[in-house]
């Protein structure tokens, strides 16, 4: 029970063990959680071990991205590339690995896993274990610095660590799954109102925000929102107490500023004015449903996929705790509104959940034009780079902490409110126990790439030679990057899937503006008709393979790819056939 509980009767006071009688308790959950991640992973681990290869079908495209990130990081630090910028995808201009997801604080300690095993082991890992070990921290947080006890601890720990949001974005975002650093966060708050060791504590904080920095700046702000409405509502149920607190903390959180900012000035820097940056991801109003939170996740054991399509796309279902659990919520909100930090516990998820729904509320797909507080928040800097619908996110740890503080006072109770808690708990969990991530395997890579085949063709001594693929890679198609990797990240692609300034702006953008010859290759793949070509195509194609630094263009096999080839034909000549592809040397004039 926490430290703010109100006394417990002496019949229902529960037997504490000694700490030292508590590790194998601790590690048995630990072990749960290992388990149930491998069981969420079960797919993608049967693929990787029985053909070497797998992929998560709902990620769509964007495990093909974060293994660029995580192979493209790996070459980096053997090559004394610079980690920041790469330019071997959206060539000539580039990749800002620091305005992108590249999490440098896994992706750069696992670079040896990536050049032994390759990245897609490098992706099982990094989901696998990084959410078995944010449900450990979590734990960790629980029964260490908030005082309850191992088993309310575990279940409300389990939720903070597999809860339907966190295994929507483990489709395809472990920068919004993997969490292990914030519960470390939370509890060196916690060590640091104390007022001791203010140097040390303070110290330890500055480099765990820093670490966190480098696992994902989405969810360190997302974090330091949820933190600083908690201290408004903690400040309002107790303000004294918070008063007494912040006197305690500023020093300390002085300290780890002074060690966080030297840490992080030049990364930021570059990040938001270095090559390829940009000041702003515009993603319109996406704030949750009010349909969406009492509806069940669709990888769940009650979960129904296309009713849950109608509110989010699966890897953005940032609510969907299923009616049960809301209700349940309801009732705990009642049953620990004595526990003054649980109050303000309840008044942050409250609080949080209405900015989650945006600028304006919508119901069953109906905007009902009801003005939100996020239609202010929502401009303020950083804040308007982030998806709305996301911060739900921010009340998963909170439930999962008020799930727990309710168990723990409901198991010091009679054996019939046991019942009817463990009966009620589970009506609000099972049914939103998450089932196996669907998997598969990679799209096939033609021997052009996987054999070399491609060195032959290109320039001799070039120290980076730039291959064009057909059509070029881009957010719905980033097939170009997996074989990329398979060819040991030998050549450069123009365009891509990544975040950067959109046409010379400073406007954020998924993918950069496509010049005249993307746009006519994607229109004849996408109509299967061979383009009539011009004079003015063909001296766009010149000066489009020239911006490129072109070496080769290369047409797997596609849709539509027999009115593909006529057409480069009509620019280029008649194609050359190896490896599965057919291709054309670019002699640029």
């Amino acid at each position: 029970m926490t430290v703010d509980s109100p006394p417990a009767t002496a019949e229902a006071e529960p037997v504490r063990l000694p700490a030292w009688r508590r590790w194998p308790i601790h590690a048995t959950f630990v072990g749960v959680y290992v388990v149930l991640a491998c069981y969420l992973f079960s797919g993608l681990w049967a693929g990787i071990l029985s053909h070497g290869d797998g992929y998560l079908t709902t990620s769509s495209q964007d495990q093909y991205d974060w293994e660029w990130f995580f192979a493209v990081t790996a070459r980096a630090l053997t090559h004394g590339d610079n980690l920041l910028l790469s330019t071997l995808q959206g060539h000539p201009l580039g990749v800002n690995m620091m305005a992108n997801t590249a999490m440098f604080g896994l992706s750069i300690p696992l670079a040896p896993v990536t050049l032994i095993f390759g990245p897609t082991i490098t992706w099982a890992l990094v989901l696998t274990l990084g959410m078995a070990a944010s449900a450990g921290c979590w734990y960790w947080l629980m029964v260490r610095h908030l005082g309850i006890s191992p088993v309310p601890a575990a279940i409300g720990a389990a939720f903070a660590g597999f809860a339907p949001p966190i295994v929507s974005h483990a489709n395809a975002h472990p920068n919004l799954a993997v969490f292990f650093v914030l519960p470390l966060i939370i509890g060196q708050l916690l060590k640091m109102r104390t007022g001791e060791h203010r140097i040390r504590n303070g110290v330890i904080l500055g480099l765990l925000v820093t670490y966190q920095l480098f696992l994902g700046e989405e969810a360190l702000l997302m974090a330091a929102l949820g933190i600083a409405v908690f201290a408004v509502a903690y400040a309002v149920v107790r303000p004294r107490d918070a008063w007494a607190s912040a006197r305690q903390l500023l020093p300390g959180i002085g300290i780890s500023l002074a060690v966080f900012v030297p840490l992080v000035a030049y990364p930021l820097w570059f990040q938001f004015a270095g090559p390829q940056s940009y000041d702003s991801l515009q993603h319109g109003n996406y704030g949750n449903d009010l349909a969406a939170l009492v509806t069940f996740p669709s990888r769940a054991l009650a979960g129904d996929h296309p009713t849950a399509l109608a509110y989010a796309y699966p890897t953005e279902e940032n609510s969907f705790f299923g009616w049960p659990l809301v209700i349940v919520f309801l009732v705990v909100a009642v049953l620990v509104w004595r526990v003054l930090a649980a109050r303000a516990l309840v008044l942050t998820t409250l609080a949080i959940t209405v900015l989650s729904l945006g600028a304006t509320v919508a119901v069953h797909g109906h905007d009902t034009g009801i003005p939100m507080p996020w239609a202010i928040l929502g401009h303020l800097p950083l804040f308007e780079s982030m998806l709305d619908s996301r911060l739900t996110m921010i009340c998963v740890p909170t439930i999962g902490i008020l799930l727990a503080v309710a168990t723990d006072l409901m198991l010091a109770r009679t054996n019939r409110i046991k019942v009817v808690w463990s009966i009620a708990l589970a009506a609000a969990l099972v049914p939103i126990f998450p089932i196996p991530l669907l998997a598969t395997t990679h799209a096939p890579t033609p021997a052009f790439f996987s054999q070399g085949i491609w060195r032959q063709y290109v320039p001799a001594g070039k120290k980076l030679p730039v291959i064009i693929t057909v059509p070029t890679p881009e957010p719905t198609d980033m097939r170009a990057a997996h074989w990329q990797i398979e060819a040991g990240l030998g050549f450069a692609l123009p365009e891509g899937y990544f975040v950067g300034p959109w046409d010379g702006t400073r406007q954020g953008s998924y993918g950069p503006a496509p010049r005249p010859t993307t746009e006519l290759l994607r229109r004849v793949r996408d109509s299967g008709q061979v383009a009539i070509i011009t004079d003015q195509d063909r001296l766009n194609a010149q000066q489009d393979f020239a911006y490129w630094g072109a070496d080769l263009v290369v047409l797997p096999p596609y849709e539509n790819d027999a009115a593909l080839q006529k057409t480069i034909e009509q620019l280029l000549g008649p194609g050359r056939t190896a490896g599965g592809v057919v291709f054309w040397k670019v002699r640029v004039v």
